[in-house]
């Protein structure tokens, strides 16, 4: 049996969105003057983060909930919170 790769696992995962609710907010404004080194396009495990016209974008509905990202951000440029009840990251392995 040949062990699944990580895109394989995550794969599996069921995501419940709350539409309209987003659970991560990034504050561009803070983005812009203060941060340089932009940890948050390269510490998040499901790759959500993009640079995008020169601001940063969230794809929040694949959001692992893992918190990393918050963490990361040095200028508290990103507002994070786990989903409302019933709602994100449903995980389907192990």
């Amino acid at each position: 049996m040949n062990p699944m790769s990580v895109e394989e696992r995550l794969a599996l995962n069921k995501f419940e969105l709350d539409e309209g609710h987003p659970h991560i907010l990034v504050n561009h404004e803070i983005c812009r003057e203060k941060c340089t080194l932009q940890p948050c396009l390269f510490v998040c495990p499901a790759k959500l983060y993009s640079e995008q016209n020169g601001e940063i974008i969230v794809e929040w509905a694949g959001c692992l909930e893992c918190g990393t990202c918050q963490v990361a951000c040095d200028y508290e440029a990103l507002t994070w919170h786990y989903p409302r009840g019933t709602f994100g990251i449903n995980y389907r392995y192990g």
